[in-house]
């Protein structure tokens, strides 16, 4: 019998005693203070397990793996809950949000970075060096979750995949053996750690290449919505002149009258034209200038900005919110696209999503890593994402309009899907992620380093698929 087998046992102090005198970290059961650190950024997912178990180290959570299986449960893992699955009361939940060690090699330009550490420490932590980690648009997301998904970044058409910057990941696995893998030590993990998620266990930290970049030019500018259709369709046709040293996204959006929302945004409907250009800083100004004269800007906010500051392209809210997540690759994007997507999140279409995002991908993203990884969709064009926030007056209403959206571009759509990107559990949400055979490679890999089933639980690759 496995422990997918199990329901798993009803914990209380006495059965948690002796996982409490193993570990340096600490034990959570629902009644206790501090197990309200479970909850994720996105409040709406239901994270519930039999207890929480906060570690301070690798060997923490070879303890709580160990423990889970003697009595029954699955584990799970979390550090800020960005990528938050449901968890129920069968799962031991490993928090790994205390291991906040990051070390910088100035001379190799690498950083070894634990994995309760979110992009923003890292940012701080190498810009006195000139130096820049492959980080995500958001810096308040933690580096682990976000380079197991792969990583698509606000550069990733002129540096490519995040996660093809990695070294190592320092893992613990199903049966809590704690391995240290790199492209030559357990080279199989190595492929598929990067996409693949928690499939084959808790990754406890990870070493990433740095990059010499101080500063870009960039930003976003914002337009009224009335002017949505003739910035989208030439944002469109502007995105085929581009080379790989820009990467650019667009956002439809009605963001709520809150004091972080500039006023010229909020409470109306605006689009927001983001780019991030490396390189010659009047090149960079020439490039965006079609953008910035096919109608007049509510907000400039473009201009040479240090790597630090990558979040503010985006501008992504740092704070915990309930929200629904829908997403789409496509392989191209036309007129006949452009207008489908209008049609539906349009000023004039009644849409209640907070954001409908398209990202321009391709470029450097596109070629083959130097170490073959789990990822795949490399060659998808555009990705389409959905973000509703599901205030009580339209939280009903907020699902059923995201999947309107993604059944409007069905007809470029790749069919695939980014681990990162509107995470879910289900079976057909994965099947999306992977290629067949990526998926069979991903579980058949699992079931021999966690032979009992212990991750068999959120967003992993298992038999059966």
């Amino acid at each position: 019998m496995t422990v997918a087998d199990l329901t798993g046992e009803h914990l209380d102090d006495e059965l948690v005693a002796p996982l409490r005198a193993r570990i340096a970290g600490s034990v959570a059961l629902p009644e206790d203070p501090g197990y309200e650190r479970l909850t994720p950024w996105n409040v709406a997912v239901p994270v519930q397990p039999a207890a929480a178990v906060f570690v301070s180290s690798a060997r923490d959570v070879s303890e709580a793996v160990q423990f889970a299986a003697a009595h029954g449960l699955t584990v799970a893992v979390q550090a800020t809950g960005h990528g938050a699955v449901p968890i129920g009361p069968t799962t031991l939940l490993v928090h790994t949000g205390d291991l906040t060690g990051c070390h910088v090699d100035v001379l190799n330009h690498t950083a070894y970075v634990g994995a309760g550490v979110r992009w923003q420490q890292v940012l701080d932590a190498t810009a006195p060096y000139g130096l820049a980690p492959a980080c995500g648009s958001a810096p308040s997301v933690g580096v682990v979750g976000f380079l197991t998904g792969g990583g698509i970044g606000p550069l990733v058409r002129s540096i490519g995949l995040s996660s093809d910057l990695v070294r190592g990941f320092e893992l613990v696995t199903g049966t809590g053996e704690i391995l240290w893998v790199t492209p030559l030590q357990h080279a199989e993990l190595f492929w598929g750690l990067r996409g693949g998620k928690a499939t084959f266990g808790i990754v406890t930290a990870v070493e990433i290449d740095l990059l010499p970049i101080r500063e870009f030019y960039g930003g976003a500018v914002y337009f009224d919505g009335d002017d949505a259709s003739v910035v989208l369709h030439a944002w469109q046709v502007w995105c085929k002149t581009l080379s790989e040293n820009v990467t650019t996204s667009v956002a439809l959006q009605q963001l709520p009258p809150l004091p972080d929302v500039p006023p010229p945004l909020a409470g109306r409907f605006t689009l927001a034209v983001r780019y991030v250009a490396l390189g010659d800083v009047n090149e960079a100004i020439r490039l965006l200038a079609p953008m910035r004269e096919v109608a007049t800007p509510l907000i400039d906010a473009l201009g040479v900005m240090p790597y630090a500051a990558i979040g503010a392209v985006h501008a992504d809210p740092p704070d915990p919110v309930p929200v629904h997540e829908d997403h789409a690759l496509l392989r191209e994007l036309t007129p006949a696209a452009v207008e489908a997507l209008l049609a539906v999140t349009g000023p004039a279409a009644g849409s209640v999503q907070t954001i409908v995002e398209l990202r321009h991908l391709g470029g450097a993203m596109a070629r083959p890593a130097q170490h073959r990884s789990a990822f795949c969709h490399r060659d998808a064009a555009f990705a389409v994402s959905t973000v509703g926030a599901l205030a009580p007056e339209i939280a009903a209403l907020v699902p059923e309009d995201a999947a309107r959206v993604v059944a409007a571009v069905a007809p470029w759509s790749t069919g695939g899907a980014l681990p990162n990107f509107a995470p879910a559990d289900d079976a057909e949400r994965l099947a999306r992620c992977y290629d067949e055979a990526t998926l069979s490679w991903l579980a058949a890999l699992a079931e021999r380093y966690d032979p009992a089933g212990v991750f068999r639980v959120g967003q992993v690759a298992r038999y059966p698929l």
